[in-house]
């Protein structure tokens, strides 16, 4: 009888390494010490740490809630809303570390890495998608601006909420997740 794959163990520990330390900082020993495994079982699994790397962006995606966004059970405003508040919540409840991994590796290894920065940008891309379909759907519903670009103001939320990330982790403090949240909700989509 064949030994069980290590497959799922190694992915999963790649995928917390990789967003508690970046991608950077975590080395394959760091992941196959996590996933309790043999560097060898590694590289039975994945050809590089990118390779891992990519699988983690497909597990931190499912992470996301995005079906908080797709859901018909609330208007549009309040599931964009509820959404931002899941993130943030775990941004707060884990002390301002981590961050998203999306992010994290869009600002580290894009410019070195087309696979990784290809995903990442994907990752965006589906991101703002559904953000954009939100607004749209608001403005159907005549709960905002129908002169509003969605699309612009998608990207504009996202880019803004991966500055927050950024700035809260700098800051130690909820105080830029505040600020993200009275100016998307209360201003621009007020």
């Amino acid at each position: 009888m064949g030994r069980a794959s290590k497959r799922e163990e190694i992915a999963q520990a790649a995928f917390q390494q990789f967003h508690a330390r970046g991608f950077n900082a975590t080395g394959i020993n760091d992941i196959t010490r996590a996933a309790g495994v043999p560097k060898g079982s590694f590289y039975n699994h994945f050809s590089s740490k990118g390779d891992s790397a990519l699988e983690a962006l497909i597990r931190y995606a499912a992470t996301l809630r995005f079906d908080m966004l797709t859901a018909q059970d609330r208007p549009p405003l309040e599931r964009l809303r509820a959404h931002f508040e899941f993130l943030s919540k775990d941004t707060v409840e884990n002390g301002f570390v981590r961050g998203c991994m999306v992010g994290n590796f869009g600002a580290e290894v894009a410019d070195h890495n087309e696979e990784i920065r290809a995903a990442v940008k994907r990752g965006f891309d589906q991101w703002g998608a559904q953000i954009r379909q939100v607004l749209v759907e608001a403005q159907e519903a005549g709960d905002l601006d129908g002169g509003l670009d969605a699309g612009v103001t998608a990207l504009f939320i996202l880019s803004a909420w991966e500055g927050t990330l950024i700035a809260a982790r700098a800051d130690k403090s909820a105080a830029p997740v505040e600020a993200f949240f009275r100016t998307v909700f209360d201003v621009i989509l007020g």
